[in-house]
């Protein structure tokens, strides 16, 4: 099937829909491009809210800057020199502007917490890998660093598996329990959202579904934005479902919407399997 894109169709992002409005916003993306160092444009005009306390997926083909978004939030294109941003990702509600200039990205990955791919813990014990954000924090007070420490654990559903062998290497655990070790990590600064780039797609289906579990009990009291390719992970536990297609945001709605009735026959098209 020809999918290249139909100059008649509409170049921008879509409009905000009336129902996510009603929601208060942990973050908002406004016309947001990236550009990768030798010029590529990966992001073109990009708007989409970030609902408080909800999950939020976002579905697509390869290679359609879902990875790319999610990492703009955190400022990881950082680590490169020469990629740069245009527009905002505004932080609510303080409304600060993640990509400016006048922002940290140091400080921003504190309060934005990610969880990649392939769990990649640090060479370090499993307590010295959940202080890690605590200590760049500045956190030395050894009671409070304990406290913080096992209260990710507890969070990230891990805690009775590892209680008794806190001073051991984060090496020595599977990997399912060391991806969950990256999202005690990442929650132990208290971030105020949590991305996740495919956190299950390098684990077997029983440890899959206790990640699942384990999203699904943080978006009651965490803002979540998820990177899948599994369309029914994205139908079993997000809100909020994003559709992007080469750089741009083809639809966003309530995620039973999306994937019952979309309203852009590109998602429709994606979502049923005739391409992807």
């Amino acid at each position: 099937m020809n999918i290249e894109k139909n100059p008649t169709e509409v170049a921008s992002a879509p409009p905000i829909p009336a129902a996510a409005e009603q929601v208060p916003l942990r973050a908002k993306v406004e016309n947001l491009n990236f550009y990768y160092a030798d010029g590529t444009q990966a992001l073109k005009g990009v708007n989409m809210p970030i609902l408080d306390r909800q999950i939020t997926a976002m579905i697509g083909p390869s290679g359609c800057g879902k990875s790319t978004l999610l990492r703009c939030f955190n400022r990881m294109h950082d680590l490169y020199p020469g990629n740069r941003y245009e527009g905002r990702i505004s932080l609510m509600p303080e409304n600060q502007n993640l990509v400016g200039p006048e922002a940290d990205p140091v400080l921003v990955r504190l309060r934005i917490g990610m969880v990649f791919q392939k769990p990649n813990p640090f060479p370090k014990s499993i307590y010295e890998n959940v202080a890690a954000g605590l200590r760049v924090r500045g956190v030395k007070n050894k009671a409070m660093i304990d406290e913080a420490v096992e209260a990710a654990l507890r969070r990230a559903a891990i805690w009775d598996e590892v209680k008794d062998r806190l001073h051991r290497s984060a090496y020595d655990m599977s990997g399912g329990q060391q991806q969950r070790l990256c999202i005690a990590r990442a929650l132990a600064p208290n971030p105020e959202i949590l991305l996740l780039d495919e956190p299950t797609s390098a684990l077997d289906p029983i440890a899959t579904a206790k990640i699942e579990d384990l999203v699904q009990e943080l978006g009651r009291e965490t803002t979540i934005v998820i990177v899948t390719h599994n369309m029914q992970q994205a139908a079993r536990i997000s809100a909020r479902t994003a559709f992007m297609y080469l750089g741009e945001l083809i639809e966003f709605g309530a995620t039973d919407q999306i994937f019952s009735t979309p309203s852009h026959p590109r998602t429709e098209q994606y979502i049923t399997g005739r391409y992807g």
